[in-house]
């Protein structure tokens, strides 16, 4: 049943993914701003709803990081056997419209007269000119979107973030790697090359979080920058670059030195952050939150810290399961055979402040991913540390992977059932599923929930293989 279904709504989000890539039949007007949007071919749009704030949010960007999300996931897909030249063909052209964006002139909107198009009552969300006039080069890779017609967002926003140039690079050597004869080219290695020098040009450096809420030294954007300078650096010593690569394994060293410090061990789990020097003040408690386990996923690395491997990184996980177990309506009332949904951090306020697809679906690939990682001969560690998560999967003292295997893909399978009950019949994703009622809120059709989706689908089919095997 569960697998039936997950093959469907597989199919469905890769579907999904590929509408959001080049969507050039697509037009959004924003009257206010005076603006009319047609997406050029290569741009990714975080969601494909034409929304305005009416209530629902208006995504209709191509967000540097949720891009990267998306090719990311389309790269699983292929592996996977899906899609084929498809998800090879929207690699390509998003790596065009990435690099056509280093052309973007600020300085030359800012001469034109887009001010006077723009309605007397938008004009304070609108950034300021010598804002603009400053984004050009190097400096749009920190810019965190810009419209999908390739032309800059002039709305105020949360600025710089340094996590989107180091998750594509990442993506761009995943595919560099895996699918050589799609992907290694001579636009993809530009593109790696610029996104290695922005990262290590503000590698460590404060920038606001993956949320957009926080100014300051975020784990998620810390452990990418590192994981992408590590690889990146191997990459260009193979491409006879031996200066370049090496200074980028030296910074990749310096940032791993300071991961180490995020471990909080009063309260037995990963920090998302630390010396935040802006932010919203609402009352949430962000120290513990799901880009933790995201972060892990998206560097993916294979053993060691912040990998599915290290204890603390399974730690985190159960402190969000119990966060979340006794936060959300849905979460009590689940049945016996479900796993808990997932949001981003306690006390969350935007919109229904509710579970996030893409969250819960980070949950189940955990579980999966680690299944697989000891299926291929890695040890389990039975220690302090995990003792906590070990206890959630009722293997407190085991080590065998013969017990410990079946019980992590059993606990994906509990809460990828949750994301079932929560999935309308249409197969759509939105952005959340509310915490009392399970209904859909915030941006419909997001692509990094589908994305999301079809990197748990995949992982878990790794994992049941490797059992097998």
């Amino acid at each position: 049943m569960l697998e039936e279904w997950l093959a469907t709504e597989t199919r469905f989000a890769g579907e999904a993914l590929l509408r959001a890539v080049s969507a050039t039949h697509l037009l959004m007007e924003r009257p206010g701003f005076g603006q009319r949007i047609t997406p050029l071919p290569g741009s990714v749009l975080a969601s494909v709803a034409i929304a305005h704030y009416d209530p629902d949010p208006d995504y209709f960007f191509h967000w540097f990081r949720d891009a990267a999300v998306v090719t990311d996931a389309l790269r699983t897909a292929l592996a996977a056997g899906s899609l084929g030249d498809r998800a090879a063909r929207a690699f390509r052209e998003s790596v065009g419209f990435a690099l056509a964006l280093r052309t973007l002139d600020g300085a030359g909107l800012t001469r034109t007269d887009f001010r006077a198009r723009i309605d007397p009552a938008y004009l304070r969300y609108v950034r300021p000119d010598a804002e603009l006039a400053a984004l050009s080069g190097d400096t749009v890779p920190g810019d965190v979107r810009v419209n999908p017609d390739g032309t800059p967002d002039i709305t105020r926003w949360s600025r710089p973030q340094s996590d989107g140039p180091a998750l594509r690079a990442l993506d761009a050597l995943r595919w560099w790697h895996e699918f050589p004869a799609a992907a290694a080219t001579r636009e993809t290695a530009e593109l790696i090359r610029a996104d290695l020098s922005y990262t290590l040009a503000h590698a460590g450096q404060p920038c606001f979080d993956v949320w957009e809420e926080e100014r300051g030294l975020h784990l998620y954007t810390l452990l990418l920058q590192a994981e992408a300078l590590a690889r990146g650096g191997a990459w260009l010593e193979g491409r006879a670059h031996a200066a370049a690569g090496a200074e980028c394994r030296r910074a990749a060293r310096t940032l791993g030195s300071m991961l180490p410090r995020f471990w909080d061990a009063g309260a037995g789990h990963y920090r998302s952050r630390d010396a935040v020097t802006d932010g919203r003040s609402d009352g949430a408690r962000r120290d513990l939150d799901v880009t933790v386990i995201l972060a892990v996923l998206h560097a993916a690395r294979e053993d060691g810290e912040l990998s599915v491997l290290d204890p603390k990184s399974q730690a985190t996980l159960a402190a969000l399961e119990q966060l979340f177990e006794a936060a959300y309506d849905i979460n009590r009332r689940r049945a016996a055979d479900e796993g808990p949904a997932l949001g981003r951090y306690a006390n969350d306020r935007y919109y229904s402040g509710g579970a996030y697809y893409f969250a819960t679906l980070a949950a189940a690939e955990f579980y999966y991913r680690l299944a697989t990682a000891l299926e291929r001969g890695a040890r389990f560690p039975v220690v302090p540390d995990n003792e906590r998560f070990r206890a959630r999967l009722g293997t407190a003292s085991a080590e065998d992977r013969s017990r410990i295997s079946p019980a992590l893909i059993a606990r994906g399978d509990a809460i990828l059932r949750t994301v079932r009950r929560y999935t309308p019949a249409s197969g759509e994703l939105s952005e959340q599923f509310d915490q009392r009622t399970g209904d859909q809120s915030s941006a419909r059709a997001l692509s990094w929930s589908y994305a999301a989706l079809i990197t748990a689908a995949a992982a878990r089919q790794r994992a049941c293989r490797a059992t097998r095997a």
